[in-house]
Protein backbone atom coordinates (compact mmCIF):
# COMPACT_ATOMS: atom_id res chain seq x y z
CA UNK A 1 0.00 0.00 0.00
CA UNK A 2 1.10 3.59 -1.17
CA UNK A 3 1.66 6.15 2.06
CA UNK A 4 2.50 9.81 2.68
CA UNK A 5 5.17 10.11 5.21
CA UNK A 6 5.72 13.60 5.41
CA UNK A 7 4.82 16.89 3.85
CA UNK A 8 6.70 19.94 3.17
CA UNK A 9 5.73 23.38 2.67
CA UNK A 10 8.19 26.28 0.46
CA UNK A 11 7.88 29.20 -0.71
CA UNK A 12 8.48 29.55 -4.79
CA UNK A 13 10.07 32.80 -5.34
CA UNK A 14 11.51 33.19 -8.89
CA UNK A 15 14.22 34.93 -8.02
CA UNK A 16 15.42 32.05 -6.06
CA UNK A 17 15.35 30.06 -9.30
CA UNK A 18 17.79 32.88 -11.04
CA UNK A 19 20.05 32.97 -8.38
CA UNK A 20 20.50 29.37 -8.90
CA UNK A 21 21.08 29.25 -12.54
CA UNK A 22 23.24 32.46 -12.80
CA UNK A 23 25.44 30.89 -9.76
CA UNK A 24 24.33 33.39 -7.31
CA UNK A 25 23.76 31.28 -4.05
CA UNK A 26 26.85 32.22 -2.59
CA UNK A 27 26.46 35.97 -2.69
CA UNK A 28 26.00 37.25 0.58
CA UNK A 29 22.21 38.43 -0.30
CA UNK A 30 21.17 34.52 -1.05
CA UNK A 31 23.58 33.09 1.40
CA UNK A 32 21.29 33.37 3.99
CA UNK A 33 18.20 31.86 2.08
CA UNK A 34 20.07 28.81 0.61
CA UNK A 35 21.76 28.06 3.87
CA UNK A 36 18.73 27.69 5.52
CA UNK A 37 17.88 24.90 2.76
CA UNK A 38 20.95 22.74 3.75
CA UNK A 39 19.51 20.73 6.59
CA UNK A 40 16.40 20.15 4.46
CA UNK A 41 18.53 18.58 1.57
CA UNK A 42 20.04 16.40 4.09
CA UNK A 43 16.44 15.53 5.55
CA UNK A 44 15.55 14.59 1.37
CA UNK A 45 18.30 12.38 1.38
CA UNK A 46 18.12 10.55 3.95
CA UNK A 47 14.00 9.52 3.31
CA UNK A 48 14.37 9.17 -0.31
CA UNK A 49 10.67 9.25 -1.34
CA UNK A 50 9.61 7.52 -4.38
CA UNK A 51 7.21 10.01 -5.21
CA UNK A 52 6.67 13.46 -5.04
CA UNK A 53 3.32 15.52 -5.07
CA UNK A 54 4.05 19.03 -5.52
CA UNK A 55 1.05 21.86 -5.26
CA UNK A 56 1.85 24.77 -7.04
CA UNK A 57 0.48 27.43 -8.93
CA UNK A 58 0.90 28.19 -12.60
CA UNK A 59 1.90 31.34 -13.66
CA UNK A 60 0.30 31.80 -17.00
CA UNK A 61 2.78 29.24 -18.35
CA UNK A 62 0.34 26.36 -18.88
CA UNK A 63 -3.04 28.54 -18.37
CA UNK A 64 -4.13 31.91 -18.76
CA UNK A 65 -7.29 34.27 -18.51
CA UNK A 66 -9.03 31.94 -21.28
CA UNK A 67 -9.04 28.32 -19.16
CA UNK A 68 -8.26 28.74 -15.23
CA UNK A 69 -8.78 25.40 -13.54
CA UNK A 70 -9.38 25.39 -10.06
CA UNK A 71 -7.50 22.46 -9.16
CA UNK A 72 -5.39 20.67 -12.16
CA UNK A 73 -3.61 17.47 -12.08
CA UNK A 74 -0.81 16.14 -13.72
CA UNK A 75 -1.27 12.93 -15.30
CA UNK A 76 1.35 12.98 -17.84
CA UNK A 77 4.42 10.62 -18.18
CA UNK A 78 6.58 14.32 -18.16
CA UNK A 79 6.41 17.87 -17.64
CA UNK A 80 8.96 19.83 -19.36
CA UNK A 81 10.25 23.69 -17.43
CA UNK A 82 7.85 26.40 -19.15
CA UNK A 83 9.53 29.03 -21.02
CA UNK A 84 8.25 32.17 -18.49
CA UNK A 85 9.93 34.85 -21.16
CA UNK A 86 13.46 34.12 -21.08
CA UNK A 87 13.54 30.43 -22.18
CA UNK A 88 12.67 27.86 -19.94
CA UNK A 89 15.41 27.36 -16.89
CA UNK A 90 17.98 24.99 -16.47
CA UNK A 91 16.49 22.14 -14.86
CA UNK A 92 15.79 18.56 -15.43
CA UNK A 93 12.49 17.18 -17.29
CA UNK A 94 9.94 16.48 -14.49
CA UNK A 95 9.38 12.92 -14.74
CA UNK A 96 5.31 11.85 -13.87
CA UNK A 97 4.23 8.92 -12.62
CA UNK A 98 0.80 8.45 -15.03
CA UNK A 99 -0.29 5.47 -12.77
CA UNK A 100 -0.91 7.28 -9.81
CA UNK A 101 -1.97 10.49 -11.01
CA UNK A 102 -4.79 8.23 -12.21
CA UNK A 103 -5.62 6.50 -9.39
CA UNK A 104 -5.28 10.21 -7.83
CA UNK A 105 -7.43 11.28 -10.05
CA UNK A 106 -10.48 8.42 -9.80
CA UNK A 107 -10.48 8.42 -6.09
CA UNK A 108 -10.72 11.99 -5.53
CA UNK A 109 -13.40 12.76 -8.29
CA UNK A 110 -15.89 9.99 -6.83
CA UNK A 111 -14.80 11.50 -3.64
CA UNK A 112 -16.66 14.31 -5.19
CA UNK A 113 -13.52 16.89 -6.14
CA UNK A 114 -13.93 18.39 -9.42
CA UNK A 115 -10.05 17.78 -10.89
CA UNK A 116 -9.16 19.00 -14.13
CA UNK A 117 -7.05 16.05 -15.70
CA UNK A 118 -4.25 17.82 -17.96
CA UNK A 119 -2.37 14.77 -20.16
CA UNK A 120 -0.14 17.43 -21.03
CA UNK A 121 1.62 20.58 -19.23
CA UNK A 122 5.01 22.36 -18.91
CA UNK A 123 5.65 23.47 -14.92
CA UNK A 124 7.29 26.70 -14.33
CA UNK A 125 8.83 27.85 -11.24
CA UNK A 126 6.40 27.86 -9.20
CA UNK A 127 7.13 23.79 -9.23
CA UNK A 128 10.79 23.49 -10.28
CA UNK A 129 12.36 26.13 -7.46
CA UNK A 130 10.84 23.98 -4.27
CA UNK A 131 12.47 21.58 -6.36
CA UNK A 132 15.94 23.05 -6.31
CA UNK A 133 15.82 23.92 -2.84
CA UNK A 134 15.05 20.24 -1.14
CA UNK A 135 16.77 18.12 -4.07
CA UNK A 136 19.64 20.64 -5.29
CA UNK A 137 20.14 20.50 -8.63
CA UNK A 138 20.59 16.91 -10.14
CA UNK A 139 21.60 16.00 -13.60
CA UNK A 140 17.86 14.08 -13.05
CA UNK A 141 15.01 14.68 -10.54
CA UNK A 142 15.57 11.76 -7.86
CA UNK A 143 12.14 10.53 -7.91
CA UNK A 144 8.80 11.27 -10.22
CA UNK A 145 6.57 14.11 -9.63
CA UNK A 146 2.91 15.17 -9.56
CA UNK A 147 2.12 18.09 -10.34
CA UNK A 148 -0.85 19.71 -8.71
CA UNK A 149 -1.72 22.79 -10.20
CA UNK A 150 -4.16 25.49 -7.67
CA UNK A 151 -5.72 28.61 -8.81
CA UNK A 152 -4.47 31.63 -6.35
CA UNK A 153 -3.99 34.22 -9.36
CA UNK A 154 -7.70 34.97 -10.59
CA UNK A 155 -10.46 35.43 -7.76
CA UNK A 156 -12.37 33.37 -6.64
CA UNK A 157 -9.63 31.04 -5.29
CA UNK A 158 -10.56 28.00 -3.21
CA UNK A 159 -11.08 28.24 0.17
CA UNK A 160 -8.75 27.17 2.56
CA UNK A 161 -11.24 24.23 4.13
CA UNK A 162 -11.45 23.60 0.23
CA UNK A 163 -8.07 22.91 0.18
CA UNK A 164 -7.52 21.58 3.08
CA UNK A 165 -10.26 18.59 2.57
CA UNK A 166 -8.77 18.30 -0.77
CA UNK A 167 -5.49 17.13 0.96
CA UNK A 168 -7.80 14.85 2.92
CA UNK A 169 -9.24 13.20 -0.30
CA UNK A 170 -5.69 12.61 -1.77
CA UNK A 171 -4.19 11.03 1.44
CA UNK A 172 -7.10 8.12 1.19
CA UNK A 173 -7.01 7.85 -2.87
CA UNK A 174 -3.10 7.36 -1.91
CA UNK A 175 -3.96 4.92 0.70
CA UNK A 176 -5.92 2.59 -1.72
CA UNK A 177 -3.04 2.51 -4.16
CA UNK A 178 -1.88 -0.88 -4.13
CA UNK A 179 1.83 -0.47 -4.88
CA UNK A 180 4.59 0.32 -1.77
CA UNK A 181 5.56 4.00 -2.16
CA UNK A 182 6.84 6.28 -0.39
CA UNK A 183 5.32 9.55 -0.80
CA UNK A 184 6.24 13.15 -0.13
CA UNK A 185 3.70 16.13 -0.46
CA UNK A 186 5.17 19.77 -1.16
CA UNK A 187 3.08 22.88 -0.67
CA UNK A 188 4.54 25.83 -1.78
CA UNK A 189 3.59 29.64 -2.44
CA UNK A 190 3.79 32.57 -0.18
CA UNK A 191 4.67 33.52 2.30
CA UNK A 192 3.35 37.31 3.16
CA UNK A 193 3.89 39.70 -0.10
CA UNK A 194 2.34 41.98 -2.50
CA UNK A 195 3.75 42.83 -5.75
CA UNK A 196 1.81 45.42 -6.63
CA UNK A 197 -0.51 48.50 -5.68
CA UNK A 198 0.64 51.00 -2.94
CA UNK A 199 0.96 47.68 -0.69
CA UNK A 200 3.51 46.45 -2.67
CA UNK A 201 6.78 45.30 -0.77
CA UNK A 202 4.33 44.11 2.17
CA UNK A 203 5.87 41.70 4.45
CA UNK A 204 4.33 40.34 8.02
CA UNK A 205 6.76 38.00 9.65
CA UNK A 206 3.96 38.17 12.95
CA UNK A 207 1.06 36.43 10.67
CA UNK A 208 3.81 34.21 8.92
CA UNK A 209 5.03 32.86 12.03
CA UNK A 210 1.69 32.61 13.84
CA UNK A 211 0.73 30.53 10.27
CA UNK A 212 3.25 28.36 10.60
CA UNK A 213 3.15 27.10 13.88
CA UNK A 214 -0.90 26.55 13.51
CA UNK A 215 0.43 24.70 10.63
CA UNK A 216 1.93 22.01 13.05
CA UNK A 217 -0.38 22.53 16.12
CA UNK A 218 -3.69 23.69 14.94
CA UNK A 219 -4.41 23.44 11.20
CA UNK A 220 -8.08 24.02 11.81
CA UNK A 221 -7.78 27.50 12.75
CA UNK A 222 -6.02 28.37 9.41
CA UNK A 223 -8.70 26.31 7.65
CA UNK A 224 -11.17 28.93 9.20
CA UNK A 225 -8.91 32.47 7.62
CA UNK A 226 -11.07 33.69 5.19
CA UNK A 227 -9.65 35.55 1.76
CA UNK A 228 -10.15 38.93 2.59
CA UNK A 229 -7.76 38.00 5.92
CA UNK A 230 -5.06 36.97 3.66
CA UNK A 231 -5.25 39.80 1.48
CA UNK A 232 -5.20 42.42 4.55
CA UNK A 233 -2.55 40.57 6.76
CA UNK A 234 -0.48 39.10 4.19
CA UNK A 235 -0.79 40.99 1.21
CA UNK A 236 -2.53 40.05 -2.59
CA UNK A 237 -0.36 37.45 -2.86
CA UNK A 238 -0.39 36.17 0.37
CA UNK A 239 -3.60 33.92 -0.37
CA UNK A 240 -1.01 31.39 -2.49
CA UNK A 241 -0.73 29.92 1.54
CA UNK A 242 -3.72 28.35 0.76
CA UNK A 243 -1.88 25.49 -0.66
CA UNK A 244 0.13 24.43 1.86
CA UNK A 245 -2.98 23.61 3.42
CA UNK A 246 -3.65 20.18 0.65
CA UNK A 247 -0.09 19.12 1.77
CA UNK A 248 -1.16 19.66 5.52
CA UNK A 249 -4.78 18.11 4.86
CA UNK A 250 -2.91 14.69 2.91
CA UNK A 251 -0.60 14.17 6.45
CA UNK A 252 -1.71 12.43 10.03
CA UNK A 253 -3.72 15.09 12.40
CA UNK A 254 -0.72 14.48 14.74
CA UNK A 255 2.64 15.42 13.09
CA UNK A 256 6.35 16.11 13.93
CA UNK A 257 8.15 19.27 12.92
CA UNK A 258 11.22 17.81 11.91
CA UNK A 259 12.82 21.39 10.55
CA UNK A 260 11.49 25.00 10.21
CA UNK A 261 13.17 27.96 8.57
CA UNK A 262 12.22 31.29 7.87
CA UNK A 263 13.48 34.98 6.43
CA UNK A 264 12.74 37.71 5.18
CA UNK A 265 13.45 39.05 2.40
CA UNK A 266 14.11 37.54 -0.83
CA UNK A 267 13.37 39.87 -3.54
CA UNK A 268 9.99 41.05 -2.06
CA UNK A 269 8.90 37.94 0.01
CA UNK A 270 9.03 36.45 2.86
CA UNK A 271 10.73 32.88 2.81
CA UNK A 272 9.23 30.17 4.37
CA UNK A 273 9.65 26.78 4.69
CA UNK A 274 8.95 23.61 7.12
CA UNK A 275 8.66 19.89 7.25
CA UNK A 276 5.89 17.81 8.96
CA UNK A 277 6.88 13.61 9.58
CA UNK A 278 3.52 11.78 9.95
CA UNK A 279 4.39 9.70 13.45
CA UNK A 280 4.48 6.13 11.79
CA UNK A 281 6.93 7.20 9.11
CA UNK A 282 9.84 5.35 11.18
CA UNK A 283 8.63 1.93 9.33
CA UNK A 284 11.33 0.37 7.30
CA UNK A 285 10.77 1.40 3.50
CA UNK A 286 9.95 -2.36 1.84
CA UNK A 287 7.28 -4.92 3.65
CA UNK A 288 8.61 -6.86 6.51
CA UNK A 289 9.57 -10.23 6.22
CA UNK A 290 6.95 -12.96 6.77
CA UNK A 291 5.30 -14.02 10.06
CA UNK A 292 7.40 -17.58 10.20
CA UNK A 293 10.59 -15.39 9.81
CA UNK A 294 9.45 -12.53 12.46
CA UNK A 295 8.89 -15.30 15.07
CA UNK A 296 11.71 -17.15 15.15
CA UNK A 297 13.66 -16.41 18.43
CA UNK A 298 16.93 -17.51 16.68
CA UNK A 299 16.88 -13.92 14.40
CA UNK A 300 17.77 -12.28 17.01
CA UNK A 301 15.69 -8.90 18.10
CA UNK A 302 12.12 -9.32 19.28
CA UNK A 303 9.62 -6.94 16.86
CA UNK A 304 8.90 -4.73 19.63
CA UNK A 305 13.10 -4.34 20.54
CA UNK A 306 13.27 -3.82 16.41
CA UNK A 307 10.27 -1.00 16.81
CA UNK A 308 11.69 0.65 19.24
CA UNK A 309 15.44 0.51 17.69
CA UNK A 310 13.52 2.36 14.52
CA UNK A 311 11.76 4.85 16.96
CA UNK A 312 14.51 6.07 18.24
CA UNK A 313 17.11 6.40 15.27
CA UNK A 314 14.16 8.44 13.78
CA UNK A 315 13.52 10.63 16.95
CA UNK A 316 17.48 11.09 16.75
CA UNK A 317 17.49 12.17 13.10
CA UNK A 318 14.47 14.66 14.15
CA UNK A 319 16.70 16.13 16.94
CA UNK A 320 19.73 16.93 15.08
CA UNK A 321 17.83 18.65 12.73
CA UNK A 322 16.41 20.90 15.44
CA UNK A 323 19.66 21.19 16.60
CA UNK A 324 20.57 24.00 14.57
CA UNK A 325 17.06 25.46 13.00
CA UNK A 326 17.67 28.79 11.89
CA UNK A 327 14.96 31.28 12.09
CA UNK A 328 16.16 34.63 10.34
CA UNK A 329 13.87 37.57 10.33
Amino acid sequence: MARIIAGVASSHVPAIGAAIDNKQTEEPYWKRVFSGFERSKEWMREVKPDVAIVVYNDHASTFSVEIVPTFALGCAPEFPPADEGWGPRPVPVVQGHPELASHIAQSVILDEFDLTICNKMEVDHGLTVPMNLLFGSPQEWPCPVIPLAVNVVLYPPPTGHRCFMLGRAIRKAIESYPDDLRVVVFGTGGMSHQISGPRAGLINSKFDKAFLDNLTKDPARLTRIPHLEYMREAGAEGIEMVMWLIMRGALDDKVDEVYRFYTVPASNTAVGHIILENRRRAVAKRAPPSKAKRASPSKGKSNTQRAKTKQAAASQRQDRLRSGRPQGD
